[in-house]
Order: C-alpha cells, then structure tokens, then sequence
C-alpha cells in the first residue's frame, strides 16, 4: 500500500536540483578497463535527487533553468500521487514566463 504525501501533507510541489553537480562530459561515463561497475558508480555520485522519485512512483519533472558550458543545469520539480497536473500546470507558467533555458546548436561545443 501506498502513503499519499504532498498536497495533503501542506505541500504542492518539491523543489530540488536534477543533478547534485554540473552534467559529466561526453566519455566520462565510458566502461574503464577492469571496473565493469565504474560508470554506474560514478552516476551514483551525481543522481541523488531522481531516484526517490523513480522508486516511489510519484510524479516529477526536470526543467533546464540555466546554461552552463553548453550543458542544461536543471531544477526537479515533485508531486504527490496523481498530481501531474499541478507540475505541467507550472512547468507551462515556467515556459511561458520565458525562464526555461535549453541549449541549441550555438551553445553545444
């Protein structure tokens, strides 16, 4: 059985980055020679915000709020069970206030 939080809890959104550092770059995550485990432990180091949500079920979205060396910086944005509404509700808001930042062919590379 489920608990519902959120919004009953006096809450409608969490708030949290996506990542817990800058996106790694293109390679760093490649297999290395005897550590067949060392790209899943290196994103281990770096995704801890995601997985609760992933695991849990309950609705979350990731928006590109700034722009660093041509890789998107995101914010995460959490709901209760069954309130996906509410997160496209505001992520629409966030896009039409222009505050989304997502990277084009001119801030890649």
């Amino acid at each position: 059985m489920r608990c519902r939080g959120g919004g009953r809890r006096g809450w409608d959104l969490l708030l949290s980055p996506t990542l817990s550092e800058p996106p790694v770059g293109i390679g760093e995550l490649d297999a290395v020679d005897g550590d067949p485990m060392a790209p899943m432990k290196r994103a281990a180091e770096f995704v801890s915000f995601t997985p609760p949500f992933n695991t849990s079920g309950q609705p979350a979205i990731s928006l590109p709020m700034h722009v660093d060396d041509g890789l998107p910086i995101g914010v995460q944005l959490g709901a209760a069970y069954g309130r996906e509404d509410v997160l496209l509700q505001v992520a629409g808001q966030i896009e039409a206030a222009g505050a989304l930042h997502l990277p084009g062919p001119d801030t890649i590379g």
